[in-house]
């Protein structure tokens, strides 16, 4: 049975993520969207519960697919659950440089986990959070780039 832990901050999950579960959820027997809580990251908009409460309202519907938190090392959580893929998403070739370095050092760590890289569609490849966050701060329509439950949840937090 195969496990896939997809990791990510998610902060808010946007369209691109969503493409991502609903792909990987057809690839492997179990997904764990697994929501890192990062005490150092700074820029959070959502706390790691309301995070987890978005995802878990995108998920709805997606009979292998949950999503929890975590904190710490990535490959600890993977071992800890007994799953042996984390799931990356590429959407560039500097994601690609990036998630490589780490693919190896977490396959250091744990030798039995496996990094398999879902390529993100051309229509989201320029999407980020970071770049959601952005734009909807200056005021921009942002329903074409995350899910109703993200902007919702965007829109409260500036009203």
């Amino acid at each position: 049975m195969s496990h896939a832990v997809f990791p990510g901050s998610f902060d808010p999950i946007h369209n691109g993520h969503v493409d991502i579960i609903r792909r990987a959820s057809k690839l492997f027997d179990q997904l764990t969207v697994a929501v890192l809580n990062n005490p150092y990251k700074q820029n959070k908009w959502f706390d790691s519960d309301e995070r987890l409460e978005l995802i878990e309202t995108v998920i709805q519907g997606l009979p292998n697919v949950k999503a929890e938190v975590f904190e710490g090392l990535l490959v600890n959580y993977v071992r800890d659950k007994g799953a042996e893929i984390i799931l990356k998403s590429l959407r560039n070739v500097s994601d690609f440089e990036y998630e490589v370095s780490m693919a190896h050092m977490n396959q250091h760590m744990y030798e039995r986990a496996e990094t398999t890289f879902l390529l993100t569609r051309p229509e989201w490849s320029y999407l980020s959070s970071t770049r959601v966050k952005e734009i909807v701060s200056y005021g921009v329509d942002v329903s074409d780039l995350v899910p109703a439950v993200s902007l919702q949840a965007l829109k409260k937090k500036f009203s």
